[in-house]
Parts: structure tokens; C-alpha cells; sequence
């Protein structure tokens, strides 16, 4: 997992050519100003997903990790918790589904605030939770979440 401002985007470019494409791509076009919905970037190696979602109460998250893409998510406007751990340390509650490339879990992790122009990047080893509430307060978010294939 990684975390960081975007304007220090650069310094992950050595990740890989897609995580790097995908970053620039944050880099190059104003979030809080791209269309709702899917945007290749790549054709399905790379696409980006804007989101405007309302924040909700940690008690409501669900781990979740994907084995297929690697997640970018970018706040564009607003600010939300994530939550972390390492999918080995989580127990299962539904399955890998390979066609909707995800599986959930349940379990204890860390969270942290990430504010609008910030960046993570969750691996397929990291579990996550998007979208929780700081102090609890539901608040509005726009997110770019650019999936990046993994092969």
C-alpha cells in the first residue's frame, strides 16, 4: 500500500509503466472536472472510474482486495478514511468472485485520512476499505479509482 500526495506522484513512477500511466494521467486532467462513470486510459490494462460518493460510518465498511487490477484511488474533492491490512491477516467472508475480481473479508486493520489531491495504491495483497466517514460525518467525495492490470 501506498500513500501520498499527488504532486509527489513522480516518485512512483518506478512502480511500473501502468501504475506510472495511470498516475499521470491523475496528474494531467482535473478530477472534480471528469465525466461520472468508466474512462479507458489503456483499454481494459488501464481505466479510470469517477465516482461522487457520500462517506459512511466505519461500522459500515467491508474489506475488500482484487487480485486482477491494482486500485489508484485519488480524492479529487472532499476527504475520506481508508482503511488497510494485509489480506493474509483478514478472514474471509465471500469469496475470490475472478468475474467481478474481488473478494471480502472481515478482521481488524489501520485507517488513515486522505484528503482531496491525495493518492493510494492498493495491491492485490492489500485489503481495503474505501469510503469511510471521518468522524463519522458523512460528507460528499468525488473519486478517481484508476484500475490497473496486474498482468
Amino acid at each position: 500500500m501506498v500513500t501520498d500526495s499527488l504532486r509527489n506522484a513522480k516518485q512512483y513512477y518506478g512502480l511500473g509503466e501502468r501504475i506510472a500511466k495511470a498516475l499521470q494521467y491523475l496528474q494531467e486532467h482535473d478530477g472534480t472536472r471528469l465525466p461520472l462513470g468508466k474512462t479507458p486510459i489503456d483499454g481494459d490494462q488501464i481505466f479510470a472510474l469517477v465516482q461522487d460518493n457520500t462517506t459512511k460510518p466505519k461500522a459500515e465498511g467491508v474489506w475488500e482486495a482484487h487480485r486482477k487490477y491494482i486500485d489508484v484511488q485519488f480524492v479529487a474533492a472532499g476527504v475520506e478514511q481508508m482503511g488497510w491490512a494485509k489480506v493474509d491477516t483478514l478472514t474471509v467472508k465471500k469469496p475470490y468472485d475472478a468475474d467481478a475480481d474481488y473478494a471480502l473479508f472481515d478482521g481488524p486493520g489501520d485507517f488513515l485520512t486522505v484528503p482531496a489531491g491525495s493518492f493510494t495504491i492498493f495491491f492485490p495483497q492489500d485489503g481495503h476499505i474505501p469510503g469511510i466517514a471521518v468522524n463519522d460525518q458523512p460528507s460528499a467525495v468525488r473519486k478517481i479509482v484508476v484500475k490497473v492490470a496486474v498482468d
